[in-house]
């Protein structure tokens, strides 16, 4: 992407991929923007929460399973049911459960998130390094994921690993600018996607298709 020449080599940056999570009530609409992934929440108290009836995507966009401390066994089984390609953990999960997961579930992606607010101890992730494949990092809040406001970026100056990364946390149309001005910098040179949620919701689990796909051509 040309605009964000300006901190590393064309051939060094990938281009940056967009995440639209909590899918539920017009999944094919939002799949027909064209998103690189598509989160769906296995996760029961929220409110999106995906009870698996939704429309078939096309194989160019990646399903995401999104959890929240759940049993290896209930991730396995919605893996295999719905054909999802990579699994978000949200929970309490340890090093050992994502290398457990991730040899039970060849050919599968695992993202551990990690939640920020003003201040994060970048050594929490060096024991997932060899048991994952991305990070992503959201907001602290009451909730894990969808609270719609964002934490501090600059904490990821601080950013210690080359693990790719997804950018999280109450990420709306407004802050458009910020995200492509936050590209420019050396901190962004791992961040692999942008992930949003509840900035461009109607209702809880309903996009404004409108707002995505703004966000999205601009980004692109």
């Amino acid at each position: 992407m040309s605009q964000y020449h300006k901190i590393t080599n064309e051939s060094e940056r990938e281009p940056l991929r967009i995440k639209v999570c909590g899918m539920n009530l017009n999944t094919s609409a939002v799949a027909g923007l064209n998103p690189d992934y598509l989160g769906f929440i296995f996760w029961e108290q929220s409110k999106r929460y995906f009870d698996g009836n939704g429309a078939e995507l096309p194989h160019r966009i990646k399903k995401v399973g999104v959890f929240v401390s759940a049993y290896i066994e209930e991730i396995i089984e919605k893996v295999n049911a719905h054909q999802l390609v990579t699994v978000q953990l949200h929970g309490n999960e340890t090093p050992e459960f994502c290398r457990i997961l991730k040899s039970e579930l060849k050919g599968v992606s695992i993202i551990k998130v990690f939640t920020i607010k003003e201040a994060f101890d970048f050594k929490e992730l060096q024991p997932f390094e060899s048991v994952c494949d991305y990070y992503l990092f959201d907001t602290k809040g009451k909730l894990p994921g969808g609270n719609g406001y964002k934490f501090n970026w600059k904490v990821l100056k601080d950013y210690p690993s080359k693990k790719p990364f997804f950018l999280s946390g109450g990420i709306g149309l407004e802050d458009l600018e910020s995200v492509k001005e936050f590209m420019t910098r050396p901190e962004s040179r791992y961040c692999h996607a942008v992930d949003v949620n509840s900035r461009f919701e109607i209702a809880p689990g309903l996009k404004d298709i409108v707002k995505l796909k703004e966000f999205i051509k601009s980004l692109r």
